[in-house]
């Protein structure tokens, strides 16, 4: 198919014509299956994130995290009142609903209503969330808000280019390939080229087919073990 073109013949993108823009995502919870995504209050879910937090205690978690571990909880909580209150980023907490104890945290930022653009980001999983259905639910939550009740056209997910867990788990969770960036950001003393992926509106459909085929209790045993994986589902990404 050509490309629309303008009176001069020159390309242009397809018509919007009734595009108005997003709401900002609201504060108010989600509930889930495995999990409930909670805006972050410090005095409920600070021990909690803390404690979590710090089983991890060779501090591999926090290496391309853009703030420090710290050795005591006093600083952490200080961090959290600072840092994780505000409108963009918005943070959550991912409560495990099988304890009702906050075990990770995630975010929504570089919020974009005028564009339809957002960000996940911050992404914080302790070890009594990674690699736990909770984990993946949390993720399908967020998407699910961003494209249905509010209406984003695109979901970024960016990471450090030598972050290979993190490009893993975007690819597991549906996200495709954007570009790198090199020399992208100056963090904890160091350089960060920074890969960029996506999920568009277009394509959230089949994702989210594949998430809830996943989620879905006949996909896991009685020791809770999935039978299939979220690949098994997942469509393929688009083409770079």
């Amino acid at each position: 198919m050509s490309p629309r073109t303008n009176s001069l013949g020159q390309p242009i993108g397809a018509p919007l014509p009734d595009w108005k823009g997003c709401p900002r995502p609201p504060r108010s919870p989600i509930e889930g299956r495995f999990c409930r995504i909670e805006p972050v209050d410090v005095a409920r879910h600070g021990d909690d994130l803390y404690e979590a937090f710090a089983l991890d205690t060779e501090g591999g978690n926090w290496t391309y995290l853009g703030y420090e571990r710290t050795e005591t909880k006093p600083p952490f909580l200080a961090w959290m009142e600072k840092a994780c209150l505000g409108d963009d980023p918005l943070f959550y907490a991912i409560v495990d609903k099988a304890t009702g104890k906050a075990v990770g945290l995630a975010s929504l930022m570089r919020i974009d209503p005028a564009n339809g653009v957002i960000e996940v980001g911050n992404i914080h999983y302790s070890r009594l969330l990674q690699q736990k259905p909770a984990a993946t639910e949390a993720m399908f939550l967020l998407m699910r808000r961003v494209f249905e009740e509010l209406g984003y056209r695109r979901y970024e997910w960016k990471c450090d280019s030598l972050n290979a867990p993190s490009r893993a788990a975007a690819a597991r969770l549906g996200f495709s390939y954007d570009g790198l960036f090199p020399q992208a950001i100056v963090y904890k003393g160091r350089n960060r080229d920074t890969t960029w992926f996506s999920i568009l509106d277009g394509e959230w459909p089949a994702r989210r087919d594949a998430y809830e085929a996943w989620l879905a209790p006949e996909n896991f045993d009685a020791a809770g073990r999935q039978k299939q994986s979220l690949s098994a589902f997942m469509p393929p990404p688009r083409k770079a």
